[in-house]
């Protein structure tokens, strides 16, 4: 077997962040996999979900059939509201995003740097026309998180030395979650702090497109899911 047999889904992913979201944090889930989050907070863990179109205090997605995309996250899924939820225009949202009130951003990533500069929103030309709000909550957020693959389809490393698509955020992001690894940022170095079983230390360190420190290496050990 390789290690392209132990990986995680995306599903899966998003479960172990969701292992470290804290109880009472106010949080927003960028488009894609973050957005998957949600789902997945331990059960007694209070947590209130911004989305930048203008919600506060969302839940998962109502039963089928009863979706109302009045009501979206920002991947444009249907959610519902909790107890106590504000709707609001997006000039109050950015006002929350700008002005720090957000403890967590979990975004996803296209190549994260040991120095925590993020890009996330273009692969260079013909890539996605605009940052949108991801800028903002890169630097407005007290903590970032990214979700990612390891590697491209191609094999290529997306934990990188240094990011060469246009950038997101500069120094921003101090953990990554990614598909074999949970890798952490401190003092401008990668630091492996899980590793799925089945791959070694030098599997993942040939992925990485950076040196990974692997001392005190835990199992990363998800539900299947």
């Amino acid at each position: 077997m390789s290690w392209q047999d132990h990986r995680l889904t995306r599903n899966q992913i998003a479960w172990r962040a969701a292992q470290d979201i804290q109880d009472g944090a106010f949080v927003n889930l960028g488009i894609g996999m973050p957005v998957l989050c949600s789902a997945y907070v331990p059960d007694g863990r209070h947590v209130t979900y911004q989305s930048e179109n203008g919600l506060l205090g969302f839940g998962g997605p109502p039963p089928e059939g009863e979706e109302d995309y009045d009501l979206i996250n920002a991947s444009k899924g249907a959610v519902t509201l909790a107890p106590g939820a504000s709707i609001f225009d997006s000039a109050e949202s950015f006002a929350m995003i700008r002005g720090a009130h957000l403890d967590i951003a979990i975004l996803g990533a296209f190549q994260v740097a040991p120095n925590g500069d993020l890009a996330n929103w273009s692969t260079g030309e013909g890539g996605v026309p605009a940052v949108g709000g991801a800028m903002d909550l890169s630097a407005g957020a007290k903590t970032v998180r990214a979700l990612t693959t390891h590697v491209t389809k191609d094999g290529t490393p997306k934990l990188v030395d240094a990011c060469t698509y246009p950038l997101t955020g500069l120094g921003v992001v101090d953990r990554v979650y990614t598909d074999l690894a949970v890798v952490e940022i401190v003092d401008g170095a990668f630091h492996l702090r899980e590793l799925v079983p089945g791959v070694s230390s030098e599997e993942i360190q040939a992925l990485t497109g950076a040196p990974l420190a692997t001392e005190n290496v835990r199992p990363l050990v998800a539900p299947a899911l």
